[in-house]
């Protein structure tokens, strides 16, 4: 599976089966973890066999069922944006290996997850993985153009891009974000609300790549 075939393929997923992480889907997961470390200066953690952090009263709330491996994201205050967008980098490579995933803000007991924290780092989020009992389903999604503007005629890079987007997870399925092109360049602004920068993250690595990196600057 291509990333782009990911991120068509790529839906909420909770219920999830008693099925391992094999040790090869592992190691390339955790490349791809490393990589996005290096770049971020994020903590991303891959933690598997692990039950806890999903056995609470909000973990059922939030009907997860047999999660056991999931992703911690540590990092430092202001570092939002860039946790959704490393984040959402080794989600689609979770699914191009054929695992789903959810992102997980609140459901979850932050106590019990056994992350390792630098000074100055916060656990900021998790990322329910593993073999799902389904594929889940697509969400609904706004209009193409109650989320961008264009000063001109829009290109078919910026289309692609869009298209791409539109497919990114938000926090309760919100979309509160808004592109720009103006001059070939594009502008990405969050609207008001909780992971409202987070989201931005997910939605900026999604237009960049259904647009190609090549075909435009980011304001």
């Amino acid at each position: 599976m291509t990333i782009m075939e990911a991120i068509k393929a790529r839906h909420a997923v909770r219920s999830f089966t008693d099925r391992k992480i094999d040790s090869e889907t592992r190691t390339a997961l955790i490349a791809v973890i490393d990589e996005c470390n290096a770049e971020s200066g994020l903590h991303i953690q891959l933690i598997c066999d692990e039950p806890k952090a999903f056995d609470g009263m909000m973990a059922h709330y939030g009907n997860f069922k047999n999660c056991c491996n999931y992703l911690a994201i540590a990092g430092r205050p202001g570092s939002d944006e860039a946790v959704g967008y490393y984040g959402e980098k080794a989600v689609l490579t979770a699914q191009a290996l054929g695992l789903n995933s959810c992102w997980v803000a609140m459901s979850y007991s932050k106590s019990k997850v056994p992350c390792k924290l630098s000074s100055g780092e916060k656990l900021q989020i998790v990322i329910a993985l593993g073999y799902g009992e389904t594929q889940g389903i697509p969400h609904k999604s706004k209009s193409m153009g109650a989320l961008c503007r264009t000063d001109d005629s829009m290109t078919a890079w910026f289309k692609a891009g869009m298209e791409a987007a539109l497919l990114a997870p938000t926090a309760l399925n919100q979309q509160k974000f808004c592109f720009t092109l103006k001059d070939g360049v594009v502008s990405a602004k969050a609207g008001l609300g909780f992971y409202a920068k987070m989201d931005l993250g997910i939605v900026k690595y999604h237009f960049e790549l259904g647009a190609g990196k090549d075909h435009f600057k980011w304001a």
